[in-house]
């Protein structure tokens, strides 16, 4: 994808020519539906810049809102910042994801629990719907034992979405180790909300277009990546690896899906900000160009047996 321009004017003409000013238009000879649900920006996406850069680009670029990643920037952890960001840009927060991964494990505490409870405050001050959460390590036992009802009683008591992310197994020389408790596929255990990670689903090796399917009502929320099968999780731009991310976009749009769709995707090896915006803004084309459904007219038969179509 070529370079973007200064004020951002080529990013906003590739975006306008997919997104389009309706929820249903039409595309070549035919017509399609695309669900009310919005297309955000995890921070975690502009790494090594800041909170406060993923609040701008997401504005710059036509993101619909942002998923803070709570890690090691200050600014990430504190909500009044947060709620600035959010207000200054006009960028809506959709969701809050706990500090749960590996080198977070001192970020707003080291209880577990506590991060989730935090998560779930901050969501609310915020206007988020959402808390990504990982499920444990193997050595966090005691967590473990207790994490699907503990997940499902925070989300009754305070009425926030917990998402339980899909993980994958960890290797090492060839093998796979059980890195994860009760276990990295959220389809084997009872959540009542999933967040599906199409990086994480290529790094496991599974389809991630059959999860979707087998998740059903349950998929709340999406990660949207690619990847090739690397045991790094390349959490790649949509589209430059081998995961069906263009069949999940649309397998989701024929269910109405209406959980947000966050582009979580890898820039560190970015020459400079215009390639950066660059791969942000191919990312979110790709989305909006495939989150759409074929709209299938209704028909009905009259006397003389004529077949017309009553509608779109």
């Amino acid at each position: 994808m070529g370079g973007v321009e200064a004020d951002g004017t080529s990013s906003r003409r590739t975006l306008d020519a997919v997104h389009g000013a309706a929820n249903t238009h039409v595309r070549g000879k035919g017509v399609v539906r695309v669900p009310n649900a919005p297309i955000a920006l995890s921070t975690a996406s502009v790494y090594p810049e800041s909170t406060a850069t993923a609040f701008e680009l997401a504005a710059r670029l036509g993101y619909d809102g942002v998923e803070v990643m709570v890690g090691t920037d200050p600014l990430s952890q504190d909500v009044e910042a947060l709620r600035r960001l959010s207000e200054y840009h006009q960028m809506p927060i959709v969701s809050i994801h706990a500090p749960t991964l590996l080198i977070t494990q001192r970020v707003w505490g080291t209880d577990p629990w506590g991060k989730l409870d935090r998560g779930a405050e901050a969501a609310k001050a915020l206007g988020a719907k959402v808390v990504v959460v990982h499920p444990p390590f193997r050595w966090q036992r005691d967590y473990a034992r207790q994490f699907v009802a503990g997940v499902a009683k925070r989300a009754e008591e305070t009425g926030i979405t917990f998402a339980v992310e899909n993980m994958y197994p960890w290797k090492a020389a060839g093998q796979g180790l059980q890195a994860y408790l009760p276990g990295w596929d959220p389809r084997d255990f009872d959540y009542a909300a999933v967040t599906l990670d199409l990086s994480h689903t290529a790094t496991a090796g599974v389809d991630a277009y059959e999860m979707a399917y087998d998740l059903g009502d349950r998929l709340a929320h999406v990660h949207l990546a690619d990847g090739n099968g690397s045991i790094k999780d390349e959490h790649l731009v949509p589209g430059r690896g081998n995961q069906r991310c263009a069949d999940v976009l649309e397998l989701l749009a024929r269910r109405g899906f209406t959980g947000a769709i966050v582009l979580e995707v890898n820039t560190r090896r970015a020459a400079s900000r215009s390639e950066r915006e660059a791969d942000l803004a191919e990312a979110l084309a790709f989305a909006r160009l495939h989150f759409a459904a074929p709209v299938v007219p209704a028909y009905t038969v009259a006397s003389d047996g004529t077949i017309e179509a009553v509608g779109q």
